[in-house]
């Protein structure tokens, strides 16, 4: 060690150049590992991955959660499937065709027609083995075995379950890869008892039981009991919408034109249930809405689900309006 101290000068001067070149090697090593974890940071896309799948020519609210979906930085819309409605009595023999046109609609006003729209099954499933097969069940398919491992896909369903549970009965490897967010059925939170007398329950009662019975996979359901308090007046939308162009028309247009069969309440349309927005607006400001955890109904497979119990009807109200001014 004594000999290390005492060493010429000259040796010393090759013995910090020998030091600087380790460090600066380093150092450029790790300015590489950086920039790399960077660029792969940037390429990842952070974004919440959604398909809507929406019955959007039954009512009202639907126009509005896309528009909204489509709006949210948040979400990545990897594509919006159209729903059969058949129940209702304003049904034609192609309601998934109506639905599949609006969607066209809106996509073509708000200038993002990239946006893919595969056509979904006009029929309800009609047995709980095989699947009504069509482009926005392949499409769902396709898309949970596109994403990246442990990314999961969020199917957000706004009507009928026809194209999610085909999805799952024509490749049931897609489970863990779904999280299915359905808006559905009535439910007591304090019995914890349900009530599946509910229209889009009932425009595919088969499809629902697929839902809660599939061990494994990931279902959250805002219900109608929790999503009723979300309402919007003809005031407020008119204040925000009125004579702007546009997907504003639009919505403007479906309100005053279409005649709701289901009450005689309200004749001069002062109000509308947003079922659809609150869905919606629950998945892009989680804050917003209090989740639980319960048990399946009785009559179906015993597993864990997620519900929306209570949502801040104030400040989703004033969410939507503050992302319109986005598009």
């Amino acid at each position: 060690m004594q000999q290390q101290k005492n060493k010429p000068w000259p040796y010393k001067i090759l013995d910090f150049h020998k030091t600087m070149h380790i460090t600066l090697l380093q150092f450029i090593i790790m300015l590489s590992l950086i920039l790399h974890i960077t660029a792969e940071a940037q390429d990842k896309d952070m974004r919440l991955p959604i398909i809507i799948d929406a019955d959007t020519a039954n009512e009202v609210d639907d126009l509005y959660a896309i528009v909204r979906a489509v709006a949210e930085p948040k979400f990545n819309m990897l594509g919006i499937t159209s729903a059969q409605f058949h129940t209702s009595p304003l049904a034609t023999d192609s309601t998934v065709h109506e639905s599949q046109r609006i969607n066209e609609n809106i996509l073509r006003l708000m200038d993002q027609e990239s946006i893919p729209l595969p056509l979904g099954s006009n029929v309800p499933l009609m047995t709980s083995t095989e699947p009504a097969r069509s482009p926005a069940s392949d499409f769902i398919v396709a898309m949970a075995h596109e994403l990246p491992a442990g990314q999961p896909l969020n199917v957000v369903v706004l009507g009928s379950c026809t194209n999610v549970a085909s999805a799952i009965l024509q490749d049931p490897s897609i489970i863990e890869k779904l999280k299915v967010h359905y808006l559905g059925f009535w439910h007591h939170v304090e019995t914890n008892t349900y009530d599946k007398k509910e229209f889009n329950t009932g425009n595919d009662p088969k499809a629902v039981e697929i839902l809660l019975n599939t061990e494994g996979l990931d279902l959250t359901i805002m219900t109608a009991t929790t999503s009723q308090h979300l309402v919007f007046t003809k005031a407020e939308v008119d204040a925000h919408l009125k004579n702007k162009g546009g997907i504003s028309d639009y919505f403007i247009d479906r309100w005053e034109t279409y005649e709701r069969w289901w009450t005689k309440e309200d004749p001069e349309k002062k109000s509308w249930i947003m079922w659809d927005v609150a869905i919606i607006e629950a998945l892009a400001r989680p804050e917003l809405s209090k989740t639980e955890t319960f048990s399946t109904p009785q009559e179906n497979t015993q597993r864990l689900i997620n519900i929306h119990t209570a949502i801040d009807v104030e400040i989703m109200k004033t969410d939507f309006w503050q992302s319109l001014k986005k598009i």
